[in-house]
């Protein structure tokens, strides 16, 4: 494979990690899936150590040991200090000449972005956390802290788990009001009581890491009518548009329309409390944003981003997105 114009796209978010090695022709000759990323639990070398265990399986089988540039879209790069301190990580391992590390929730600003649009529009993502970007295509972005309750957050998979134990041990000793929270999170882990639940979490007999679980069971509660899991539902919609319309304010794009891009795996399960809440809430207060879920997997935003970055002919671009939506539809 010959160097030139090859890229090596890296989506890296908490839980997993994506590679691909596009040539210069828009083949993918090498992929890898890998860890999570998680620099502020473990140190950045050791978490750009997960990366190069992935790196390195998919520049193996794409024959070659470096590419011509790396485009990295990576969770926890949520300032621009960390993103620069993370870009020289990645540059002492050599993979390329060139290196270009954005948060991931660019990747799924981008991979929503047809290759023959200007790069304009927003992004909000819903996964484990909730962030939000934007972007024009003269390189204005508009981005937002995102680490938690420190910068104003609210809401993604792990902080809808936690609100929805709140509100269900709160509704076992009455502190509360009543929800059937109270029994269907423990039903999930087959118990019979939240205090059972609080008493398993407490001690470690349920891993801390299946919390997450408890996401889903919050959505089926509010679909069945539980009044309190609607309510945190419908918070939910309520900061994905607050986002959503904070960033497109900023980047003038209220007045016009423009694509307002929804990923993540909370969005992307098209939960319809949710999915309509947001609908019906960006109509009211940014009636001309497009909103759109993105369904591809991020690494393909991570490199469309690439290919920008080395000026990539049209029929490249072509033939990455063809990649991907191909793989998707074969899921």
């Amino acid at each position: 494979m010959g160097v030139g114009t090859s890229v090596l796209a890296i989506d890296a978010g908490n839980s997993k990690t994506d590679v691909a090695v596009v040539a210069a022709d828009g083949r993918i000759v090498g992929t890898a899936r890998g860890g999570g990323f998680q620099p502020p639990r473990v140190g950045v070398e050791t978490a750009v150590d997960v990366l190069a265990e992935a790196v390195t399986r998919a520049l193996a089988e794409a024959g070659t040991d470096s590419v011509g540039h790396v485009s990295a879209c990576l969770a926890n790069a949520d300032l621009p200090v960390e993103e620069r301190e993370l870009a020289d990580a990645l540059h002492r391992r050599a993979w390329g000449p060139s290196v270009d590390v954005r948060n991931d929730t660019f990747a799924i600003l981008r991979a929503g972005l047809r290759e023959d649009a200007e790069p304009r529009g927003v992004a909000v993502v819903c996964g484990a956390g909730i962030n939000c970007v934007g972007m024009l295509p003269d390189g204005r972005t508009a981005r937002f802290p995102a680490i938690g309750r420190i910068s104003g957050d609210w809401g993604g998979g792990g902080h809808l788990a936690e609100e929805a134990l709140w509100f269900a041990a709160r509704a076992e000793d009455r502190r509360g009001e009543p929800t059937a929270l109270r029994e269907t999170l423990p039903a999930h882990f087959g118990l019979e009581s939240m205090y059972a639940l609080i008493e398993a979490l407490h001690l470690a007999r349920i891993a801390p890491a299946r919390r997450h679980e408890l996401t889903p069971v919050l959505f089926a509660t509010a679909a069945a009518g539980d009044a309190v899991a609607r309510s945190v539902v419908d918070r939910m919609a309520e900061e994905v548009v607050a986002m959503a319309t904070v960033a497109l304010d900023r980047l003038g794009l209220l007045d016009e329309e423009a694509p307002v891009l929804l990923g993540g795996s909370v969005l992307a399960a098209r939960h319809p409390q949710l999915d309509d809440g947001v609908r019906t809430l960006l109509a009211e207060r940014a009636p001309k944003a497009v909103p759109q879920v993105v369904v591809a997997r991020p690494v393909l935003g991570a490199a469309l981003l690439g290919l920008d970055q080395v000026a990539a002919p049209a029929e490249v671009y072509a033939r990455v997105r063809t990649h991907y939506e191909d793989g998707a539809r074969g899921e």
